[in-house]
């Protein structure tokens, strides 16, 4: 895989409460990933992009919420995401990647 396809697959983190629950107590971390990304192609993207190993991922798909205002109704785009578990010794620390 080449290294464009690598940074356009992982689309960012996904911070939430659930998310930061398993990061403590699994070792497992959650990524928004493009919707035509695959498991391999998941794991060599954490692999390069955070410099950690990854022992497995598990990938779902999020539909999208329906909406209502007072002009009707709409809906939010679906997503994927990847809940990816890191072997044992290793993390991605977030605070500390910009730096």
């Amino acid at each position: 895989m080449n290294q464009e396809r690598v940074y356009k697959i992982l689309l960012g983190a996904h911070i939430s409460e659930k998310a930061t629950v398993i990061a403590d107590n699994a070792n497992q971390f959650a990524f928004k990933v493009a919707k035509d990304a695959t498991r391999p192609e998941i794991k060599e993207a954490v692999e390069t992009i955070y410099g950690v190993s990854v022992k497995n991922v598990s990938v779902l798909n999020v539909k999208g919420k329906v909406k209502r205002n007072m002009r009707g109704v709409s809906r939010k785009p679906s997503w994927k995401k990847a809940y990816v578990r890191l072997e044992e010794g290793h993390d991605i620390d977030f605070a500390s990647i910009g730096e």
